[in-house]
């Protein structure tokens, strides 16, 4: 019997039931009980009752969060680089700070306090229907400087304080395509352990004389002090040059363990979120294209430190298999800067004007400005073809 025609049955029962004699009302219901396969508890009931109503609406919690709130949601995901929720919800005020001083951006007050008071796992459900994929890896050209390692002393922990803004790790991207053949544009990336700040520099190749200029370019960048540099193998660091220039400056000069990418962590989440997810795999060659892309960033340095936090590992605990992680609240490097006691008050007073002159919109738009004139130095591949960032544009 199905559930429409018990329903009927039910219904043409139930005053029968009712208004029955006892007797009666026991056929009534033995009749039914065998007709249906209902209990006979639920049985007395429906006779009784009669059917349930049907729900005319389904159950379930209001909408929190319209429509006005999830596309304000979006355009602020946009205009911070496709943040991950945990990364953007502590950077959701400064953000609709910055796009209002700069009149990009003006919500009502209900759809404002609606987005402060999200939850990560809102966001994250909010968003999902707009992520993309990750990329590929790219390739590898690290050459391994073997004559001068016994002088340069292996990174160990004691010897870094990295709770003081100025110890940096760096390395090297090449920006070669689907050959390391020949000659091609490197980008020398330095991050600061600390506060995460980052500096990307290319450079025409991956010599020494250009290496160590960018080096001293990038140091010239810094709001703080160089205190220390710790690299891999490579012999673009590994060489005279740079180990007398690191003894006459006083600067701590340390690499990493052959083989273990992870002593350069810091860095090579940078190569990776940062440099190959904006300028990507093709290969770039000669000074015109090195010129394009310092002009790029000259612009990423900007919206990187200032507009896009970062979360650092504070703890860390194994509980049998597992190990779990806790990460400190997301902040931008330019807010470590200004929370460290080592940094000058000069330095943070020219940071802080610098802030204020900044609209994160029009970052993005000249960031994507700069892209396409870098693209038109590129030698494309297939592979570079499909992978050409979509994420760098802002709607407008």
């Amino acid at each position: 019997m199905t559930p429409l025609a018990k329903r009927h049955l039910t219904q043409a029962l139930h005053p029968h039931y009712r208004t029955a004699r006892r007797a009666e009302k026991a056929q009534i219901l033995d009749a039914f009980v065998k007709a249906t396969g209902y209990h006979r508890t639920y049985a007395i009931t429906l006779l009784r009752h009669g059917p349930p109503h049907r729900r005319t609406q389904r159950r379930g919690r209001r909408v929190r969060y319209d429509r006005p709130v999830v596309e304000a949601l979006h355009r602020l995901w946009e205009a911070s680089g496709c943040l991950c929720s945990k990364r953007l919800r502590p950077f959701l005020a400064p953000l609709l700070e910055a796009l209002r001083r700069c009149g990009e951006l003006q919500l009502a007050p209900a759809v404002e306090a609606a987005l402060l008071r999200m939850s990560t796992a809102t966001i994250d459900r909010k968003l999902a229907p707009y992520r993309r994929q990750p990329k590929p890896r790219g390739l590898t050209t690290t050459r391994p400087g073997s004559l001068l390692k016994q002088h340069i002393p292996v990174r160990t922990f004691a010897q870094w304080d990295e709770r003081r803004p100025g110890f940096t790790e760096l390395d090297l991207v090449a920006h070669c395509g689907e050959s390391t053949q020949g000659q091609y544009v490197q980008s020398l990336a330095v991050v600061d352990i600390a506060t995460a700040w980052f500096e990307p520099r290319a450079v025409v190749n991956r010599s020494q004389r250009r290496v160590f200029g960018a080096l001293t370019t990038v140091r010239d960048r810094l709001p703080f002090p160089l205190l220390g540099i710790d690299a891999d193998n490579d012999s673009a660091f590994i060489n005279t040059n740079l180990i007398a220039y690191c003894r006459a400056q006083r600067l701590t000069f340390t690499r990493s363990r052959e083989y273990r990418k992870n002593d350069q962590a810091h860095v090579e989440e940078r190569n990776g979120a940062v440099i190959r997810r904006l300028i990507g795999y093709d290969r770039y060659e000669g000074e015109p294209a090195a010129t394009a892309l310092n002009a790029v960033y000259d612009v990423l340095r900007l919206w990187i430190n200032f507009f896009q936090p970062t979360m650092r590992l504070v703890a860390k605990e194994r509980v049998g298999a597992k190990v779990i992680k806790r990460y400190d609240q997301a902040k931008t490097p330019y807010q470590r800067v200004l929370e460290a006691p080592e940094v000058s008050a000069s330095a943070k007073h020219a940071l802080r004007a610098l802030y204020h002159t900044l609209n994160p919109i029009q970052l993005r738009r000249e960031l994507d400005r700069r892209l396409e004139n870098l693209w038109d130095h590129g030698l494309h591949s297939d592979l570079s073809m499909m992978q050409r960032a979509p994420e760098t544009q802002v709607s407008s």
